[in-house]
């Protein structure tokens, strides 16, 4: 038997959105119910950036590539998830050394973030030198459970050379209840094109 874990948050008004802007928040409206017509209908503002989602290239390189050249083969396979509850600050190499990843592996990283629905100004993020690592061992993608994979980088030196070495990002992913170890990845990604971002729902599948 399989277990289905849903590693994506719920979209809904009041949820933790990045550094608590209210701008950021989704907007949830009811355009017509039972009482004024025969069936019931709701509207949704939202920020492609709003919960678990895949940022494409153009979100921090300009003319980077944007969201629908992001195949869904790119998003669906085996994800390694590493546990980084340890972690008090930023994610460097030596935090990730331990693991052996191997060029072509997707990592998930399972940090504090996940164990709070409340958005934390000191969010564990990844180091300059964790993105480097990354970017030499070649891996394929790379998800964090943050709202933001880098918090205060000047020039954005996380973002900027995992896009340009054609590594995905996921942000915004929710791994509370699961444990460490390979599972069977499915990110499926809003069917948008010509931005920067789409929201997704996330699952993972083991035994």
């Amino acid at each position: 038997m399989f277990k289905l874990y849903d590693i994506s948050m719920t979209i809904e008004q009041g949820m933790q959105v990045y550094k608590n802007k209210e701008e950021k928040q989704p907007i949830i409206n009811n355009v017509q119910n039972f009482s004024n017509a025969k069936a019931y209908e709701s509207r949704i503002d939202i920020d492609v950036h709003c919960g678990t989602h895949v940022d494409a290239p153009l979100h921090m390189l300009e003319d980077g590539d944007t969201i629908e050249t992001i195949g869904l083969d790119q998003l669906v396979g085996h994800a390694r998830v590493l546990d980084l509850t340890h972690v008090q600050e930023g994610i460097s190499k030596a935090d990730l050394e331990p693991f052996g990843l191997q060029k072509g592996d997707w990592v998930l990283f399972k940090t504090r973030n996940s164990l709070s629905e409340e958005f934390d100004f000191e969010f564990v993020y990844l180091k300059d030198d964790g993105a480097q690592y990354l970017i030499e061992l070649g891996v394929k993608g790379v998800g964090t459970d943050g709202l933001g994979i880098e918090r205060a980088q000047p020039d954005y030196t996380t973002h900027r050379p995992l896009f340009k070495n054609n590594i995905i990002i996921v942000e915004g992913l929710r791994l509370k209840e699961v444990e460490q170890g390979t599972y069977f990845m499915v990110i499926a990604p809003l069917k948008l094109t010509g931005i920067e971002a789409a929201p997704a729902r996330a699952l993972l599948i083991g035994q």
